[in-house]
């Protein structure tokens, strides 16, 4: 029960927190607004975080990559199942909240009007190219320290990993320095994680006080159809990759040996303390060691099934909410987007998630206000979202597998185990 309690402790508080805003934001209606400078306050302080913590795990991420020593066969065949299983992910998300309406109010446009704090400025007529450029670049060191050019600080602090890397023992200082200032960061936010969920239930609570049922009954919408989406994912698509990788014997294999790495996820909610066990039973599956040793690490990072269906549920959610027109080039936003900021955030144990959720606002051309909405969304959907993420990387490893050693070789794993 105390290990229970130690990893879903802070879920669990979020969760209460959400209920308890949401309760009182139907009891008090909006009387409950009195509430709303705590919740003001939360925002704030993931605001001013939001640069550093962008920039800082990043360009820290970037600079300490190392070239794997694997063949160059496996390296191109765990490269092209991420792909292919990323792109399946998003589809299935996209497939899956098409056809319901997560979220219904009737006041979209007094939301949208409450949420934007910022100064509308009129747009330019700019352009393919240069939009691209104002997008990817600013004129100003001073514009990458705003929250309102992310992608184009996300490009500088890929960049400065890179030219880290690239100077080698010369970079070394330097690269130190930026990992003590991330460590600091990272301290930081876990300071404002300990106010989260006051700010949070505040944050809900006017909300809900202010626009209605509407908003609380999404949540619940949002969090039950994720749940049996996920459940689906697990069994269906998750047996079709055994299948295609080793047959009726490879779906019994996996399912098998998957139970610890699903139960470990469940039990930590997170993806990288679950790294020895999934390797150890993507072995167990009949997956070679230099397979498996270099595909559980990348896929923890690069690879997240969850996470792409997640972020596909949190963007639907924004389209819902704000009564976005959905048209052919929206949807084809809603993919690229989903895919790219997940792509973009590696697998750090704090502000990740944030630093995703900031890309999706960004790019999609939400208010920055709408940050904890998608933070309640994230909260609510952890568990199974890290199931997948986990259990993702052991089916891709039997695919890479099938696809370097040949079409027989869990025949020739179980032929050497007998």
């Amino acid at each position: 029960m105390k290990k229970i309690w130690k990893n879903y402790k802070m879920m669990l508080l979020l969760l209460g927190a959400v209920i308890l805003g949401v309760l009182a934001g139907l009891y008090f209606k909006e009387d409950v607004l009195i509430l709303k400078p705590l919740g003001d306050l939360f925002l704030n302080l993931l605001f001013v975080l939001i640069v550093p913590l962008v920039f800082l795990t990043i360009t820290t991420s970037i600079a300490r990559m190392n070239e794997p020593k694997r063949l160059s066969k496996i390296m191109f065949w765990i490269v092209l199942v991420f792909i292919v299983t990323s792109l399946v992910s998003v589809f299935i998300g996209l497939i899956s909240t098409l056809p319901v309406r997560l979220v219904s109010t009737q006041n979209s446009e007094e939301i949208k009007h409450s949420l934007v704090v910022e100064k509308e400025v009129e747009p330019l007529e700019l352009n393919l190219l240069e939009r691209t450029v104002e997008v990817l670049s600013v004129s100003d060191f001073k514009d990458l320290l705003s929250k309102e050019h992310m992608i184009a600080l996300v490009v500088f602090s890929i960049l400065t990993g890179l030219a880290v890397r690239h100077t080698k023992k010369k970079g070394e200082a330097f690269y130190q320095v930026l990992v003590s200032m991330n460590e600091v960061v990272l301290t930081l936010v876990k300071f404002v994680m300990y106010y989260a969920p006051i700010g949070l239930g505040c944050y809900i609570a006017s909300f809900v006080g202010t626009f209605g049922v509407g908003i609380a009954i999404g949540y619940v919408k949002t969090f039950v159809i994720y749940t049996i989406v996920s459940i689906l994912f697990y069994f269906v698509i998750y047996s079709f990759y055994a299948y295609l990788a080793g047959g009726k014997q490879g779906v019994v294999r996996f399912f098998k040996h998957i139970l610890t790495p699903t139960c470990t996820a469940l039990a930590t909610c997170s993806s990288a303390a679950c790294i020895p066990v999934n390797t150890e039973a993507s072995k167990k599956m009949g997956v070679s060691s230099d397979i498996a040793d270099t595909m559980i690490p990348l896929g923890t990072s690069f690879h997240k099934d969850g996470s792409i269906i997640g972020s596909v549920f949190k963007i639907m959610f924004l389209v819902c909410l704000f009564e976005s027109h959905l048209d052919v080039t929206l949807i084809i936003q809603i993919l690229g987007v989903a895919l790219l900021a997940n792509l973009l955030v590696t697998a750090v144990p704090i502000g990740g998630g944030t630093i995703s959720e900031m890309l999706i606002i960004t790019m999609m051309g939400y208010p920055l206000s709408a940050l904890p909405i998608l933070t309640i969304i994230a909260t609510i959907i952890d568990a199974p979202a890290t199931v997948l993420n986990v259990v993702g990387d052991s089916a891709s490893s039997m695919l890479v597998a099938r696809a370097v050693d040949g079409k027989h070789w869990m025949k020739e794993k179980l032929h050497q185990e007998m």
